[in-house]
Protein backbone atom coordinates (compact mmCIF):
# COMPACT_ATOMS: atom_id res chain seq x y z
CA UNK A 1 0.00 0.00 0.00
CA UNK A 2 1.35 3.12 -1.15
CA UNK A 3 2.13 5.74 1.71
CA UNK A 4 0.72 9.14 1.77
CA UNK A 5 2.52 12.37 2.06
CA UNK A 6 3.31 14.03 5.58
CA UNK A 7 1.65 17.05 4.24
CA UNK A 8 -0.87 15.40 2.57
CA UNK A 9 -1.78 12.72 5.31
CA UNK A 10 -1.97 15.68 8.16
CA UNK A 11 -3.95 18.01 5.85
CA UNK A 12 -6.25 15.36 5.20
CA UNK A 13 -6.52 14.06 9.70
CA UNK A 14 -7.15 18.22 10.25
CA UNK A 15 -9.70 18.56 7.95
CA UNK A 16 -11.63 15.46 9.26
CA UNK A 17 -11.19 16.81 12.71
CA UNK A 18 -12.65 20.08 11.89
CA UNK A 19 -15.61 18.55 10.25
CA UNK A 20 -16.40 16.76 13.62
CA UNK A 21 -16.37 19.86 15.70
CA UNK A 22 -19.69 22.26 14.69
CA UNK A 23 -18.78 25.02 17.27
CA UNK A 24 -16.07 25.18 15.22
CA UNK A 25 -17.56 25.46 11.87
CA UNK A 26 -20.31 27.67 13.05
CA UNK A 27 -17.31 30.37 14.15
CA UNK A 28 -15.59 29.86 10.81
CA UNK A 29 -18.94 29.84 8.18
CA UNK A 30 -21.81 31.01 9.91
CA UNK A 31 -20.79 34.20 12.38
CA UNK A 32 -19.49 36.25 9.58
CA UNK A 33 -22.66 36.10 7.87
CA UNK A 34 -24.38 36.30 10.81
CA UNK A 35 -22.24 39.83 11.42
CA UNK A 36 -23.53 40.97 7.93
CA UNK A 37 -27.39 40.20 8.53
CA UNK A 38 -27.29 42.21 11.87
CA UNK A 39 -25.00 45.75 10.67
CA UNK A 40 -26.24 45.47 7.03
CA UNK A 41 -30.20 46.14 8.63
CA UNK A 42 -29.13 48.04 10.88
CA UNK A 43 -26.82 50.36 8.53
CA UNK A 44 -29.40 49.83 5.54
CA UNK A 45 -30.70 52.95 3.11
CA UNK A 46 -33.77 54.13 4.71
CA UNK A 47 -36.09 56.63 3.57
CA UNK A 48 -35.24 60.33 4.86
CA UNK A 49 -37.01 60.70 7.98
CA UNK A 50 -38.24 64.14 9.28
CA UNK A 51 -36.34 66.39 11.66
CA UNK A 52 -38.49 66.60 14.50
CA UNK A 53 -39.06 70.44 16.23
CA UNK A 54 -40.44 71.04 19.14
CA UNK A 55 -42.87 74.00 19.69
CA UNK A 56 -42.57 76.05 22.74
CA UNK A 57 -46.11 76.44 24.06
CA UNK A 58 -47.31 80.32 23.83
CA UNK A 59 -49.34 83.22 22.16
CA UNK A 60 -48.24 82.30 18.23
CA UNK A 61 -46.94 78.97 19.11
CA UNK A 62 -50.52 77.30 17.27
CA UNK A 63 -49.63 79.89 13.87
CA UNK A 64 -46.26 78.39 14.20
CA UNK A 65 -47.36 74.84 14.43
CA UNK A 66 -49.80 74.95 11.54
CA UNK A 67 -46.63 77.07 9.22
CA UNK A 68 -44.37 74.28 10.42
CA UNK A 69 -46.92 71.42 9.73
CA UNK A 70 -47.27 72.55 6.04
CA UNK A 71 -43.79 71.95 5.12
CA UNK A 72 -42.24 68.57 4.03
CA UNK A 73 -39.53 66.83 6.00
CA UNK A 74 -40.48 68.74 9.44
CA UNK A 75 -42.09 67.39 12.28
CA UNK A 76 -43.51 69.80 14.65
CA UNK A 77 -44.52 69.04 17.99
CA UNK A 78 -46.11 70.94 21.27
CA UNK A 79 -44.11 71.14 24.33
CA UNK A 80 -43.75 73.31 26.97
CA UNK A 81 -40.14 75.03 27.51
CA UNK A 82 -39.16 72.54 30.49
CA UNK A 83 -41.19 69.45 29.08
CA UNK A 84 -38.47 70.47 25.37
CA UNK A 85 -35.50 71.36 27.74
CA UNK A 86 -35.74 67.29 29.01
CA UNK A 87 -36.30 66.39 25.59
CA UNK A 88 -33.56 68.05 24.18
CA UNK A 89 -31.14 66.82 26.90
CA UNK A 90 -32.98 63.03 26.05
CA UNK A 91 -31.71 63.41 22.64
CA UNK A 92 -35.93 63.00 21.68
CA UNK A 93 -35.49 66.40 19.55
CA UNK A 94 -32.85 68.13 18.12
CA UNK A 95 -34.67 71.61 18.51
CA UNK A 96 -36.72 73.46 20.04
CA UNK A 97 -39.09 77.04 18.48
CA UNK A 98 -39.78 79.77 20.41
CA UNK A 99 -41.76 82.51 19.16
CA UNK A 100 -42.38 86.04 20.30
CA UNK A 101 -45.39 87.28 21.63
CA UNK A 102 -45.22 89.60 18.70
CA UNK A 103 -44.91 86.89 16.03
CA UNK A 104 -42.11 88.14 14.18
CA UNK A 105 -39.26 86.65 15.73
CA UNK A 106 -38.13 83.15 16.45
CA UNK A 107 -35.85 81.68 19.11
CA UNK A 108 -33.58 78.82 18.48
CA UNK A 109 -32.25 76.06 21.45
CA UNK A 110 -30.13 73.14 20.71
CA UNK A 111 -27.09 71.62 21.52
CA UNK A 112 -24.86 72.49 19.08
CA UNK A 113 -22.44 69.57 20.05
CA UNK A 114 -25.22 66.76 19.39
CA UNK A 115 -25.29 65.60 15.83
CA UNK A 116 -27.89 66.89 13.42
CA UNK A 117 -28.09 69.73 15.75
CA UNK A 118 -27.05 72.59 13.56
CA UNK A 119 -28.40 71.47 10.35
CA UNK A 120 -31.84 70.79 12.14
CA UNK A 121 -31.56 74.36 13.24
CA UNK A 122 -30.75 76.04 9.56
CA UNK A 123 -33.52 73.63 7.65
CA UNK A 124 -35.59 75.57 9.84
CA UNK A 125 -34.43 78.67 9.41
CA UNK A 126 -34.44 78.38 5.87
CA UNK A 127 -37.79 76.97 5.52
CA UNK A 128 -39.38 79.62 7.68
CA UNK A 129 -37.40 82.81 6.05
CA UNK A 130 -38.49 81.49 2.41
CA UNK A 131 -41.79 81.44 3.11
CA UNK A 132 -41.58 85.07 4.63
CA UNK A 133 -40.25 86.17 1.42
CA UNK A 134 -36.36 85.66 1.41
CA UNK A 135 -35.30 84.85 -2.40
CA UNK A 136 -32.53 82.92 -3.14
CA UNK A 137 -29.49 84.39 -5.11
CA UNK A 138 -29.44 81.55 -8.02
CA UNK A 139 -31.35 78.32 -8.38
CA UNK A 140 -30.23 75.21 -7.48
CA UNK A 141 -31.41 71.66 -8.36
CA UNK A 142 -31.17 68.24 -6.43
CA UNK A 143 -29.98 65.03 -7.56
CA UNK A 144 -29.87 62.42 -5.45
CA UNK A 145 -27.49 59.41 -6.01
CA UNK A 146 -27.60 55.90 -4.96
CA UNK A 147 -25.15 53.40 -6.48
CA UNK A 148 -24.84 49.73 -4.54
CA UNK A 149 -21.20 50.21 -4.13
CA UNK A 150 -21.92 53.58 -1.95
CA UNK A 151 -23.62 51.78 0.84
CA UNK A 152 -22.49 50.69 4.65
CA UNK A 153 -22.91 47.27 3.56
CA UNK A 154 -20.55 47.28 0.48
CA UNK A 155 -17.72 49.07 3.03
CA UNK A 156 -18.74 46.35 5.47
CA UNK A 157 -18.54 43.09 3.24
CA UNK A 158 -14.96 43.26 2.57
CA UNK A 159 -13.73 44.37 6.25
CA UNK A 160 -15.70 40.87 7.22
CA UNK A 161 -13.88 38.94 4.69
CA UNK A 162 -11.15 40.01 5.76
CA UNK A 163 -11.73 39.90 9.82
CA UNK A 164 -12.93 35.79 8.51
CA UNK A 165 -9.11 35.45 7.30
CA UNK A 166 -7.77 36.46 10.49
CA UNK A 167 -9.97 35.04 12.72
CA UNK A 168 -9.67 31.83 10.83
CA UNK A 169 -5.68 31.63 10.55
CA UNK A 170 -4.68 32.75 14.34
CA UNK A 171 -7.49 30.29 15.88
CA UNK A 172 -8.09 27.56 13.35
CA UNK A 173 -3.71 27.52 12.86
CA UNK A 174 -2.74 29.32 16.35
CA UNK A 175 -4.52 27.44 18.90
CA UNK A 176 -4.97 24.38 16.67
CA UNK A 177 -1.18 23.99 17.52
CA UNK A 178 -1.58 24.92 21.18
CA UNK A 179 -4.35 22.84 21.81
CA UNK A 180 -2.13 19.66 20.15
CA UNK A 181 0.87 19.90 22.28
CA UNK A 182 -1.69 20.29 25.35
CA UNK A 183 -3.07 16.96 24.16
CA UNK A 184 0.24 15.15 23.75
CA UNK A 185 -0.26 14.73 20.17
CA UNK A 186 3.28 16.90 18.92
CA UNK A 187 5.31 14.54 21.22
CA UNK A 188 3.88 11.82 18.89
CA UNK A 189 4.80 13.42 15.83
CA UNK A 190 8.03 14.07 17.00
CA UNK A 191 8.72 10.52 16.69
CA UNK A 192 7.86 9.67 13.36
CA UNK A 193 9.90 11.00 9.98
CA UNK A 194 7.82 14.07 10.01
CA UNK A 195 9.80 17.50 9.25
CA UNK A 196 8.57 20.36 10.80
CA UNK A 197 8.52 21.81 7.20
CA UNK A 198 5.90 19.11 6.40
CA UNK A 199 3.74 20.00 9.81
CA UNK A 200 3.70 23.45 9.03
CA UNK A 201 2.54 23.25 5.94
CA UNK A 202 0.21 21.08 6.16
CA UNK A 203 -1.09 23.59 8.72
CA UNK A 204 -1.65 25.95 6.48
CA UNK A 205 -2.46 24.05 3.62
CA UNK A 206 -5.58 22.79 5.40
CA UNK A 207 -6.51 26.57 6.66
CA UNK A 208 -6.15 27.57 2.98
CA UNK A 209 -9.09 24.05 2.73
CA UNK A 210 -11.43 25.72 5.35
CA UNK A 211 -11.45 29.12 3.83
CA UNK A 212 -12.90 28.58 0.23
CA UNK A 213 -16.10 27.54 1.56
CA UNK A 214 -16.36 30.55 4.52
CA UNK A 215 -15.02 33.30 1.64
CA UNK A 216 -17.77 31.40 -0.78
CA UNK A 217 -20.59 31.45 1.22
CA UNK A 218 -20.22 35.25 2.42
CA UNK A 219 -20.13 36.41 -1.02
CA UNK A 220 -22.82 34.77 -2.27
CA UNK A 221 -24.48 35.81 0.57
CA UNK A 222 -24.10 38.91 0.03
CA UNK A 223 -24.60 39.52 -3.20
CA UNK A 224 -27.93 37.52 -2.77
CA UNK A 225 -29.11 39.18 0.20
CA UNK A 226 -27.71 42.83 -0.29
CA UNK A 227 -26.90 43.24 -3.75
CA UNK A 228 -23.11 43.44 -3.03
CA UNK A 229 -21.12 43.19 -6.75
CA UNK A 230 -17.26 42.83 -7.33
CA UNK A 231 -16.10 45.80 -9.89
CA UNK A 232 -12.84 44.45 -9.77
CA UNK A 233 -11.47 41.03 -11.46
CA UNK A 234 -12.42 38.08 -9.89
CA UNK A 235 -8.99 36.83 -10.27
CA UNK A 236 -7.04 39.65 -8.36
CA UNK A 237 -9.73 39.46 -5.92
CA UNK A 238 -8.95 35.84 -5.69
CA UNK A 239 -5.55 36.33 -5.34
CA UNK A 240 -5.93 38.76 -2.63
CA UNK A 241 -7.64 36.39 -0.25
CA UNK A 242 -5.45 33.35 -0.77
CA UNK A 243 -2.58 36.08 0.43
CA UNK A 244 -4.72 37.21 3.60
CA UNK A 245 -5.45 33.32 4.17
CA UNK A 246 -1.71 32.24 4.08
CA UNK A 247 -0.71 35.80 5.59
CA UNK A 248 -2.70 34.97 9.14
CA UNK A 249 -2.03 31.16 8.87
CA UNK A 250 1.55 32.55 9.22
CA UNK A 251 1.14 34.82 11.85
CA UNK A 252 -1.05 31.79 13.61
CA UNK A 253 1.68 29.66 13.25
CA UNK A 254 3.63 31.99 14.88
CA UNK A 255 1.45 32.18 17.74
CA UNK A 256 1.32 28.70 18.63
CA UNK A 257 4.75 27.82 17.78
CA UNK A 258 5.81 27.88 21.36
CA UNK A 259 2.49 28.63 23.98
CA UNK A 260 1.76 25.39 26.00
CA UNK A 261 -1.25 26.53 27.75
CA UNK A 262 -4.53 27.56 26.04
CA UNK A 263 -4.86 30.74 28.07
CA UNK A 264 -1.07 31.42 26.94
CA UNK A 265 -2.44 31.06 23.59
CA UNK A 266 -5.69 32.88 23.66
CA UNK A 267 -3.96 35.99 25.41
CA UNK A 268 -1.07 36.12 22.30
CA UNK A 269 -4.08 36.15 19.63
CA UNK A 270 -6.00 38.89 21.81
CA UNK A 271 -3.22 40.97 21.91
CA UNK A 272 -2.39 40.89 18.07
CA UNK A 273 -6.04 40.52 17.02
CA UNK A 274 -7.56 43.08 19.12
CA UNK A 275 -5.45 46.48 17.78
CA UNK A 276 -6.39 45.36 14.27
CA UNK A 277 -10.01 44.56 15.27
CA UNK A 278 -10.34 48.99 16.45
CA UNK A 279 -7.62 50.61 14.01
CA UNK A 280 -7.11 48.69 10.56
CA UNK A 281 -10.86 50.02 9.48
CA UNK A 282 -13.40 46.47 9.39
CA UNK A 283 -16.31 48.61 10.39
CA UNK A 284 -14.93 52.26 9.89
CA UNK A 285 -12.11 54.06 8.40
CA UNK A 286 -8.89 53.90 10.12
CA UNK A 287 -8.56 57.75 8.12
CA UNK A 288 -10.45 58.96 11.62
CA UNK A 289 -7.37 58.56 13.63
CA UNK A 290 -4.86 61.27 14.12
CA UNK A 291 -2.46 61.25 10.71
CA UNK A 292 0.60 60.75 12.69
CA UNK A 293 -0.68 56.71 13.76
CA UNK A 294 -2.14 56.17 10.16
CA UNK A 295 1.60 54.93 8.72
CA UNK A 296 1.42 52.92 11.56
CA UNK A 297 -2.23 51.32 11.00
CA UNK A 298 -1.38 50.60 7.30
CA UNK A 299 1.66 48.45 8.07
CA UNK A 300 -0.67 46.24 10.28
CA UNK A 301 -0.84 43.16 8.93
CA UNK A 302 -4.79 43.64 8.64
CA UNK A 303 -5.25 46.87 7.20
CA UNK A 304 -3.66 46.20 3.51
CA UNK A 305 -5.87 43.27 3.42
CA UNK A 306 -9.26 45.46 4.12
CA UNK A 307 -7.62 47.88 1.62
CA UNK A 308 -7.08 45.50 -1.17
CA UNK A 309 -10.31 43.90 -0.79
CA UNK A 310 -11.91 47.27 -0.98
CA UNK A 311 -10.07 48.39 -3.50
CA UNK A 312 -11.18 45.66 -6.16
CA UNK A 313 -14.96 45.00 -4.88
CA UNK A 314 -16.08 48.56 -4.53
CA UNK A 315 -13.41 50.88 -7.10
CA UNK A 316 -12.68 47.88 -9.49
CA UNK A 317 -8.53 48.09 -9.22
CA UNK A 318 -6.27 46.15 -10.32
CA UNK A 319 -3.70 44.26 -8.54
CA UNK A 320 -1.03 46.62 -10.86
CA UNK A 321 -3.14 49.67 -8.28
CA UNK A 322 -2.39 47.73 -5.12
CA UNK A 323 0.99 46.95 -5.12
CA UNK A 324 1.75 48.57 -2.02
CA UNK A 325 -0.71 46.72 0.00
CA UNK A 326 0.57 43.49 -1.83
CA UNK A 327 4.05 44.06 -0.55
CA UNK A 328 3.06 44.70 2.47
CA UNK A 329 1.03 41.35 2.84
CA UNK A 330 3.84 39.24 1.03
CA UNK A 331 5.97 40.57 4.16
CA UNK A 332 3.42 39.27 6.37
CA UNK A 333 3.42 35.81 4.61
CA UNK A 334 7.10 35.48 4.50
CA UNK A 335 8.67 36.79 7.88
CA UNK A 336 6.05 35.38 10.18
CA UNK A 337 6.49 31.58 8.43
CA UNK A 338 9.86 31.26 8.74
CA UNK A 339 10.38 32.83 12.37
CA UNK A 340 7.88 30.18 13.24
CA UNK A 341 9.88 27.53 11.67
CA UNK A 342 13.06 28.66 13.09
CA UNK A 343 11.29 28.54 16.77
CA UNK A 344 9.36 25.69 16.24
CA UNK A 345 9.20 22.65 19.11
CA UNK A 346 7.70 19.98 19.28
CA UNK A 347 7.33 20.10 22.97
CA UNK A 348 8.79 22.42 25.10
Amino acid sequence: MKTRHPILAFTIARLKEFIRRPEAMFWVYFFPVLMAVVLGVAFRNQPKESVVVDVIQGPKSEVLFKRLSAMPDLKPELFSLQASRKRLRTGKTMLAVTATESGNDLTYEFDPARPGSLEARNLVDAKLQTELGREDVFASTDVHFFEPGGRYIDYLIPGLLAMGLMGGGLWGVGFAIVDLRIRKLLKRFMATPMKRTHFLLSMLLSRLVFMIPQIVILLIFAWLFFGVQVYGSWLALIIVILLGAFEFAAIGLLVGSRARTAETASGLMNLVMLPMWTLSGIFFSYERFPEIVQPFIKLLPLTPVIDALRAIMSDGKSLVDILPELCVIAVWCVFPFFLALAIFRWND
